[in-house]
């Protein structure tokens, strides 16, 4: 009985400090990625990933990061690369957490900076993903903040693009910040992001 009871302490204190190693490791990611030092933050969201192979926040944030990057990006060999190594961490993200909401936003952030680079070249083949993503991602998180939000500023884009009225689109924007007032992150470290930006897109709408 005695070694078991070593056992099991043993085996909580390892998780213990392999949490403490996690909380301090996320801590100094999202510190480095405030202070604009966020390819620093990126490579550290990316060795945490290696300790934390059943945990999809890490491989989230390396992808968000690249992508978050790539917008306005000119140089086509860089933006290649940061999409691409955000695609990576993205399709691992997702086979740990099968039918997330917020990874599927993700993803489609990732197919909108290709489009927004070369719509050209991949609006056909990026468009139809993005609102596919977007129309799944309602249907399961239809109070999630983040996903009515990210889907209106998609079809304002889209309505923009192709010189239609996006005021229609201005409610939903609405309708994101009443559920962001209410909005609770899952745990530690879970996506939270978004609310300032849907400010800003508000403003916008009221002129």
């Amino acid at each position: 009985m005695k070694k078991f009871i070593a056992l099991l302490m043993v085996v909580f204190t390892t998780s213990a400090w392999s949490q403490d190693q996690f909380t301090k490791g996320m801590q100094k990611a999202f510190a480095l990625w405030g202070e604009g030092k966020s390819m620093e933050a990126s490579n550290l969201f990316e060795r945490i990933s290696n300790a934390e192979q059943d945990n999809w926040l890490p491989y989230y944030y390396v992808a968000q990061i690249n992508t978050i990057n790539s917008f306005g990006e000119k140089d086509e060999k860089k933006l290649r690369q940061q999409l691409e190594k955000a695609q990576e961490f993205l399709d691992i993200a997702k086979r740990i957490s099968p039918n997330n909401p917020e990874i599927m936003v993700q993803q489609a952030m990732t197919y909108t900076a290709w489009i927004a680079y070369d719509g050209a070249t991949y609006g056909m083949t990026h468009s139809g993903k993005v609102v596919a993503l977007y129309t799944e991602a309602l249907k399961i998180a239809p109070d999630n903040p983040r996903v009515v939000f990210s889907k209106a500023e998609w079809d304002m884009g889209a309505a923009a693009y192709f010189g239609q009225d996006t005021a229609p689109f201005c409610k939903d924007v609405e309708r994101s910040l009443e559920l962001f007032t209410n909005f609770k992150p899952e745990g530690p470290f879970y996506p939270n992001w978004g609310e300032d930006r849907a400010k800003e897109t508000l403003t916008g709408c009221k002129g």
